[in-house]
């Protein structure tokens, strides 16, 4: 895994119109990941769309499959586990309550704009 598999998995949810995404580097802290990749759907379609385009995305560009998914059953809160990368796609009030950033708030983020 690079860098550039994260930021390629947060441009394809940006493409999706995802709300606010970011990638937290918490790989110093965390033994079981090196990213996390967190955003936001204003509903639980948009939600959807954004888990299917980056997993797409990631299977088109690194023949990636996540190892595990949660969440699908309500598209409020759902998880996909790829190893060095946790895709967090929230319901946009759901974000809200859990507040991920503020609690990831000292870890660095990763420019996946460029």
């Amino acid at each position: 895994m690079s860098d550039l598999d994260v930021c390629r998995a947060a441009r394809a949810a940006d493409d999706k119109l995802a709300l606010d995404t970011v990638v937290i580097d918490v790989g110093d802290v965390l033994a079981i990941t090196d990213h996390f990749v967190i955003t936001s759907g204003r509903n639980t379609r948009q939600v959807r769309a954004i888990v299917e385009a980056v997993n797409e995305e990631m299977a088109r560009t690194g023949d990636r499959k996540p190892l595990r998914t949660e969440g699908t059953d309500t598209h409020e809160w759902v998880l996909v586990d790829y190893g060095d990368f946790v895709l967090h796609v929230f319901l946009d009030e759901i974000r809200e309550y859990y507040e991920l950033e503020r609690l990831w708030g000292d870890r660095p983020r990763v420019d996946w704009s460029a």
